[in-house]
């Protein structure tokens, strides 16, 4: 009678252990992440400072410079890189007074030298500081397949303080800003694709610049 209760009983018993030695090869795998508190699973973010911090409380300009090829290509890619810059500023920097950049491109529209002349910018608007982009590279079409639309900014970018003294440091020179949208692959080319490309673009080069004003998280 024993022996035939015998095999039945370790067939019923088969799948579980089956389960149990896959959950366990899982677990070890995973480095035991199943046993630990949920808290713990979730995306992991660190805090990192302003690069710089001194815009509180000032009152700042945004000028954005493009060389006369990009200029004829985007007529408007000044005022619209200082726009989403300076909303991007203005959102992120507590008590910051951020010059209109309407009326800075209608100032540069009739002072074309004060493109590269940030202190006149800045005197013009009673401004504590101007942030100064220089765009290196700016482009929607992609460059190697014009039926392809893949956007591109480069720029440097430099802080000009107005109100420094003498033996103070009035320029500082930041890190580079650099975005490519699509990142992994271009798109194809159309006025549709053309206008979601550039607008992302500019959304993500706007906040990699403003980021550099207060301290923001990023994902490990």
């Amino acid at each position: 009678m024993f022996g035939t209760h015998t095999m039945p009983m370790i067939q019923k018993f088969r799948p579980r252990s089956s389960c149990l030695i896959v959950a366990g090869i899982l677990a070890a795998q995973a480095g035991c992440n199943i046993f630990l508190p949920i808290i713990f699973l979730g995306e992991h973010k660190k805090s990192l400072p302003a690069e710089f911090d001194k815009l509180t409380g000032k009152r700042m300009a945004v000028l954005v410079w493009a060389d006369p090829a990009t200029l004829f290509d985007y007529p408007h890619v000044r005022l619209e890189l200082a726009s989403y810059s300076a909303d991007k500023i203005r959102v992120g920097v507590e008590k910051c007074d951020v010059v209109d950049p309407y009326h800075v491109e209608d100032f540069l529209d009739r002072n074309p030298e004060a493109t590269v002349d940030p202190r006149k910018v800045g005197e013009q608007f009673e401004a504590d500081l101007v942030v100064y982009v220089e765009l290196l590279e700016f482009q929607i079409r992609d460059a190697v397949a014009p039926d392809l639309c893949r956007g591109r900014i480069r720029a440097t970018v430099a802080v000009h303080d107005l109100r420094a003294e003498a033996d103070e440091i009035n320029r500082y020179t930041l890190a580079p800003v650099e975005v490519i949208y699509p990142e992994n692959h271009p798109v194809l080319m159309s006025s549709r694709n053309a206008q979601i490309v550039r607008r992302n673009a500019y959304e993500q080069f706007s906040e990699k610049l403003a980021r550099k004003f207060f301290e923001h998280q990023v994902e490990l």
